[in-house]
């Protein structure tokens, strides 16, 4: 009757406690990152009793949580890169959202320009038209600058939000390190903490929205964490910590390291996941790039306009002045150098300008121009010095000083420009409408050779004078300046420019021998003599940008058809990892969350097992009871 009742107590003992882990199920149900917990029985040693072995009841031999460690890496994997795309497509939807405005988005702005210089080639003669030009001009410009802005007040938004992502990376890999450290010290004592392995499994949750996270877990359930590409964040109960690290060219942009025995390891580039992932994407994807692309679109409608506006005349007869001023190339030098060199870039080209960064290292004895993106080398022409300038990608870089080994300067050809762009223009006579020069053809000529336009290409070149293109036959020219001398001579081609003097003559047809055609300044500046602002329009819409394959307007349009599908990928991409982490987690859930109704039955089950073994215990000290009476 002893066995029977210690078996019995043990069985009570035992459901009881089976009872206990069903009730606080139950009461978990709601509870974030809580795994269903089991009471696991096993039969408690027999005794032998001569006949063979009596059991000797049940013990409760661990409880257990609910817990699949493949469901749980697929659930934070998708977390993560679902937050990472959410970041990103924020990000970009804001600069999105303002390139692609009806009325004050780019491609409106630029059309509204373009429809201002088509009413002055209406009405050369208008003051309306003109100042309305230089208005719309001005709000080209401020347009452009309010651009330029909002792009800086995102980038300074991202930084602080880039610190506030490292800050709480390091409060949770804290946390999962201290964990760590109770978990082993329970695990030394034999003992399974259920609640603090939900803990940092939640812990581990939470990081993998900032960041993508490697998880190695060790025998006593502690876990391991790694980021980027393998490095430690957690290991045992010592957490690293990541810190922010002033950009080497641009302090105010932040790289990510780690603190590590021998210094910060800078970890940018393998920061991958999470919002931190994301954030640092939106920067290299977004935000510098549509800087740098509206700083080109600057510099085409500054370079082009300006150019045209130089060669044209204006109502008071005199030649025009540039229309715009545009920011210059930034140069950052790095904030490691050690020598004495500078250096000062200056724009020559506009066809080979790009909207890239480049690196310009002095390594091995010379200098070395590279893509700060894609780390593709650039050949360099000339010395780099005042006399014989570098020249590459449309630049002109000119180093002074000495360098010391492995210095480096980062070379921005566009991203400033659109912050120094401006209207110079107040009065509407300043507007040159008019060409410098006018054309006639000789009244003897017998040719069929006629005057398609004139005008002046370069004037940095252009000497103002009298020029008469002679043609010695249908396909050999000369050209003389009034006091008779020869200025240029060449064969001729229909419909190709005739240059000479810094202008230009462009005719059609076939000249007879002895034909000639005059080239000389424009006499009338106020006649209604529309060709220059024709000729500015003309420009704006020429392939003018990237090796002479895309417009002003062209690249206008490509920027906001780029920022557009980089937009909706994101929104897309991260759409759909919405619904893989829905449904990971989701099977997570059901693999290790509380279900009320398996809970209900082992209530029952559990209730019916206890009330029989109180049952017997009663059943025990009767019998018990007989005996002590039976023995008197």
């Amino acid at each position: 009757m002893a066995d029977l009742l210690a078996t019995s107590v043990s069985g009570l003992l035992a459901f009881q406690q089976a009872l206990d882990v069903t009730s606080n199920n139950i009461a978990n149900v709601e509870t974030p990152g809580y795994s269903a917990e089991t009471a696991n029985l096993t039969e408690a040693p027999g005794q032998f009793m001569g006949s063979g072995y009596v059991g000797g009841g049940v013990d409760v031999a661990s409880i257990t949580r609910a817990y699949n460690a493949q469901l749980a890496e697929q659930a934070n994997t998708s977390q993560s890169s679902y937050s990472s795309y959410n970041t990103l497509a924020t990000q970009a939807a804001q600069i999105d959202n303002m390139l692609s405005a009806s009325s004050t988005g780019l491609s409106a702005s630029l059309q509204s320009f373009v429809n201002a210089l088509q009413s002055v080639s209406t009405s050369p003669t208008s003051t309306a038209a003109r100042q309305g030009l230089l208005s719309q001009g001005q709000a080209l410009a401020q347009q452009l600058q309010s651009y330029n802005s909002q792009i800086d007040q995102y980038g300074t938004q991202l930084e602080a939000q880039v610190s506030t992502d490292v800050t709480q990376i390091n409060t949770l890999a804290n946390n999962i390190a201290g964990l760590n450290q109770q978990i082993g010290a329970d695990a030394a004592s034999g003992k399974t903490p259920t609640q603090l392995l939900d803990q940092l499994d939640n812990l581990i949750n939470q990081l993998s929205t900032y960041v993508s996270v490697q998880t190695v877990t060790q025998s006593t359930g502690a876990v391991d964490v790694f980021i980027g590409s393998g490095q430690a964040l957690v290991s045992g109960s010592t957490a690293a910590t990541l810190t922010t690290i002033p950009g080497t060219y641009d302090p105010s942009q932040l790289d990510v390291g780690m603190q590590t025995a021998n210094g910060v390891t800078d970890l940018t580039n393998q920061m991958t996941g999470g919002e931190l992932g994301g954030l640092l994407s939106a920067r290299s994807q977004i935000l510098d790039p549509t800087q740098n692309q509206l700083g080109q679109i600057s510099v085409a409608i500054a370079t082009l306009v300006n150019q045209q506006q130089q060669a044209g005349m204006t109502a008071n007869g005199t030649a025009g002045q540039p229309m715009f001023t545009v920011g210059g190339v930034q140069v950052l030098p790095s904030a490691g150098n050690s020598g004495s060199a500078t250096v000062s870039a200056t724009r020559t080209s506009l066809s080979a300008l790009t909207a890239s960064n480049y690196v310009l290292q002095y390594s091995g004895g010379a200098w070395q121009l590279t893509n700060a993106s894609t780390g593709q080398a650039v050949a360099l022409s000339g010395a780099g010095t005042s006399a014989n300038p570098f020249q590459a990608v449309g630049l002109s870089i000119v180093i002074s000083g000495t360098p010391s080994a492995n210095d480096s300067f980062l070379i921005q050809p566009t991203a400033a420009a659109t912050a120094g762009l401006s209207m110079q223009l107040t009065d509407p006579s300043q507007v040159a409408a008019a060409a410098l020069v006018q054309a006639s053809a000789a009244s003897t000529n017998t040719g069929t050779g006629q005057i398609g336009s004139a005008g002046v290409t370069n004037p940095a070149t252009y000497t103002a004078g009298t020029y008469t293109v002679t043609f010695s036959s249908a396909s050999q020219y000369t050209v003389t300046n009034a006091a008779g001398g020869t200025v240029a001579t060449g064969t001729y081609t229909s419909g190709t420019p005739i240059t000479f003097a810094g202008e230009q003559l462009t005719l059609t047809g076939t000249p007879a021998a002895g034909d000639a055609f005059t080239v000389s300044p424009n006499s009338g500046a106020n006649t209604g003599d529309n060709s220059n602002i024709l000729a500015m329009i003309s420009g704006l819409s020429s392939l003018a940008l990237d090796g002479g394959t895309t417009s002003v307007s062209g690249a206008a349009n490509n920027l906001v058809s780029r920022i557009g599908v980089l937009t909706q990928q994101a929104q897309n991409n991260a759409s759909a990892q919405q619904t893989v982490n829905q449904a990971a987690t989701t099977a997570l859930s059901n693999a290790d969350g509380v279900n009320l109704d398996q809970e209900a039955a082992n209530v029952l089950s559990y209730q019916q097992a206890y009330q029989a073994m109180a049952q017997i215990i009663s059943a025990s000290h009767q019998m018990f009871d007989s005996l002590i009476t039976a023995m008197g």
